[in-house]
Formats: structure tokens, C-alpha cells, sequence
């Protein structure tokens, strides 16, 4: 949710901030609605004293022997008047809520502003040593792979759920999970996370909370007969573990780290880019939360990246990470970073986790705060969240990456102690 008072005293701003995500200008009629809105409440308010003072005057009449028939009557048109203007202000407070609710949160100042992923930044590109973007021997992709050693099986996937569903087996099922268990552990024992197991299924508040819904409700699965929504990423659950709290400001940052299935339905994805991994209804994801104090979230930010670079540094993939421009963010982020791992097969880098900052558009929708030790107010937090990883693109470079050419996938070394075996063959 949006600051009202802020697009008041900052509308060409904020006009500006929408442009340049490329939402739709909605300024003027919400600072139109916002108006009428204040005005119905200050006028119901001269009302509401009106009808306070006249009833304060019947005992005395009636005490004094005097007729209050009059003021009786006054007050029952004043009554009416106030009613229908309760009625008249709730009718714009919902007209007012839709259009925030639609609205976008705006890019911090930091976010290079663009239309498309075109104008996205490079700001970084790290390379394991010995790496090199020219192999010499033909690079199988990781579809071609998963057949040949029988750890993935796309058709049978297909065909118990439909296209989109993976389905892992034998060493790759074990390879799966031994990622998921060495990012987990990795964040704990390295990054100072608590670890949360959260539910995969969540009420429609949890999903508004975090901004997937009105926005996204089409590429959200639904469970119609319970209300329930399979969530598209650990990010809702997580984040809604604070909705309506206070925080006390001793206690942070809080820093969740959580696995999930997530679940998505990505219409209109067909084509090359939804072949195996590329893109795909549900995958697995570790994904990393923060609840932090405003004037550090920039900070935590970066270091929400760093937590991210560690993972895959010690995996050594080749990875590069984009600063997200205006025109790619997010409906809820103000700035974010990608951060993509290389498939030799595919010649391109592939997402495989965003680093975001919400600032206080996730807390405002989902009433987090936070108790400022100084002033003893609540004052809403900021929000973070950084996948740490998705494993469906980064299984595509692992698989891709550590092929070798006499036809056997090595196995990543930080994974040894979670597999049990260094090769598959």
C-alpha cells in the first residue's frame, strides 16, 4: 500500500515514479478521490459536533420545562445527513483502495531508469578459475543430460501433472536435495538466518500483503473450495509471519531463511523458453527474508547479494548481476537486483535468484511496524527478500557447467557431504 500523505506532498514525484515503471498515471484521481474523501470526513465531523451539542440540550429543555419537539426534529435530519455521508465516504475510501491496491510501489532514486530488461545494468561478473565461455567438446543441455543419466524426467512429469511439472529421480532427486540442504545450512551456519518451514498454502490477506494480489492474481494457481492460494514463492509466508505486529527495534533485523515448493502459472509461457527448467509450474526455492529499520534496508540490501554471491562462489558457477531498471521492477519493489548463472548449452545467462527492497509498500499493506525506541512510536518497517537460490536454473548450470567430456557430471565438492557420491554416470 501506498502513503497517501506522501503522493499528496510529492505528486509530480510520484506522477514521474509511475511513468517510469511504466504504470498507468493514476495521480490525479487519486488525489481527487483523496480530497473528496477529506472533505466528507471533516463536514460528517461538523455534523456529528452539531448533533452532539443539540443532545446535550434536550435534558436541560426538558428540565426547564421547555418543548425539544424542534430540536428533536433537527437532530433526526442531521442524523440522515450524517448517514448518508457515512455512506457517500465509504464508497470513496473503496474506490481509493482498489486504485492503491493497483498501483505499483516507485523505484528508488539508486534505479537507473529504463522501459525494458534491455536497459537493465551489469554492475558485476565472477568466473570460477579455469573457466572458460568456449568449450571443446560438444555441450549436451541439461534435458539432453537428464535423459542420458536418468536423473530427470520431463514426459513422465508431463504426464502425471502436464507440462511444467519436473520430475527428479534417482541421483538427481538426491542432487536436489542436497542443493536445497546445503543452501539452507550455508545461510544458517554462515549468514546468521533463522530458519522457518512455512506452509504452502496461504489466505488471500497473505497474498495481498505481499503485493501478488490484485496485481498477479492470474498467474496464481487457486484452491477455490478452501479460498487458498499454493504459494509462487516462500516470500508470502514468510513475510506474513509479522502481518499486523509491532516489532520491538532491539530485536532487529530479523532474518528468516526458508525452503518451499512454489507454485506458478506463468500463462501466456510457451515456446523454447518453457523447455525443462527454462520455465516451469513448480520449483523448489530457498528463499531468504529480512525485516529491517528504514535507514538501514539499502545496506541490507547489498548484503542480501553478498549472501547470494557466497552460495554460488562456493558451488562455482559463473554468474553476473544486474541492476534492475525502472522499467523491469517488480510490482511491490522501489529496487532489485538479478542475479543469473550461466548455461554453456543455452550460450546466456539464466535468472536464478532477485534480490528486492521493498521499503515500507509490503509493511503498509500488511501492517508491520516496528516500536522506535526514541520516540515510542510505531513506524512501519522496511521488507527484503532474496531468493537464495531458486534451484530449477541453478540445477541448468550445474548439470551444464560441471559435464564433463568424457560423458560424466561431476558433482559440485560442497555437495559431497549431502550426496554421498562426487559423480554421476
Amino acid at each position: 500500500m501506498l502513503d497517501l500523505k506522501f503522493i499528496r506532498e510529492n505528486h509530480e514525484l510520484f506522477r514521474q515514479g509511475l511513468l517510469n515503471k511504466n504504470s498507468k498515471d493514476v495521480v490525479d484521481e487519486i488525489l481527487s478521490l483523496d480530497e473528496e474523501r477529506r472533505s466528507l470526513i471533516l463536514r460528517t465531523d461538523d455534523l456529528k459536533s452539531k448533533r452532539n451539542q443539540a443532545s446535550s440540550q434536550i435534558p436541560a429543555m426538558k428540565k426547564a420545562g421547555q418543548d425539544p419537539t424542534a430540536v428533536l426534529a433537527e437532530m433526526k435530519l442531521v442524523s440522515d445527513q450524517i448517514t448518508q455521508m457515512d455512506d457517500q465516504l465509504r464508497e470513496v475510501e473503496s474506490k481509493l483502495e482498489v486504485i492503491l491496491r493497483h498501483t505499483p510501489n516507485i523505484s528508488h532514486s539508486s534505479v537507473p531508469v529504463g522501459k525494458t530488461a534491455d536497459d537493465n545494468i551489469e554492475t558485476k561478473q565472477w568466473l570460477p578459475d579455469g573457466f572458460s565461455f568456449k568449450n571443446s567438446f560438444k555441450v549436451l543441455d541439461h534435458i539432453e543430460l537428464g535423459k542420458r543419466f536418468r536423473i530427470l524426467d520431463f514426459e513422465r512429469g508431463t504426464k502425471i501433472s502436464g507440462s511444467g511439472f519436473p520430475l527428479y529421480i534417482g541421483k538427481g532427486a538426491t542432487l536436489e536435495r542436497a542443493l536445497i540442504n546445503f543452501m539452507l545450512d550455508y545461510h544458517l551456519q554462515h549468514h546468521g538466518y533463522s530458519e522457518v518451514l512455512p506452509p504452502v498454502l496461504v489466505n488471500r490477506e497473505s497474498m495481498e500483503g505481499t503485493g501478488q494480489i490484485p496485481k498477479m492474481e492470474d498467474d496464481m494457481y487457486f484452491v477455490e473450495k478452501d479460498g487458498l492460494y499454493p504459494i509462487p514463492t516462500a516470500e508470502v509466508p514468510i513475510t506474513n509471519i509479522h502481518r499486523g505486529e509491532i516489532l520491538e527495534e532491539k530485536y532487529l533485523p530479523v532474518k528468516y531463511v526458508g525452503y518451499s515448493p512454489c507454485f506458478r502459472r506463468e500463462a501466456g509461457s510457451y515456446g523454447k523458453e518453457s523447455k525443462g527448467f527454462l520455465r516451469v509450474h513448480q520449483f523448489n526455492k530457498v528463499e531468504m527474508v529480512k525485516f529491517v529499520k528504514p535507514e538501514t534496508s539499502y545496506d541490507e540490501l547489498e548484503k542480501l547479494v553478498i549472501d547470494v554471491e557466497d552460495i554460488l562462489q562456493a558451488l562455482k558457477i559463473p554468474y553476473r548481476i544486474l541492476l534492475l531498471c525502472t522499467g523491469d521492477l517488480s510490482f511491490s519493489a522501489a529496487k532489485c537486483y538479478d542475479i543469473e548463472t550461466w548455461s554453456p548449452a543455452e550460450n546466456r545467462w539464466l535468472e536464478a535468484s532477485s534480490c528486492s527492497n521493498f521499503e515500507n509498500f509490503q509493511a503498509r499493506r500488511a501492517n508491520i511496524r516496528f516500536r522506535n525506541e526514541e520516540t515510542k512510536k510505531p513506524e512501519y518497517i522496511h521488507t527484503l527478500n532474496g531468493s537464495g537460490l531458486a534451484t530449477s536454473r541453478l540445477m541448468v548450470s550445474i548439470l551444464e557447467n560441471y559435464q564433463t567430456e568424457d560423458g560424466k557430471i561431476k558433482v559440485p565438492e560442497v555437495l559431497w557431504k549431502y550426496t554421498g557420491f562426487k559423480i554421476i554416470d
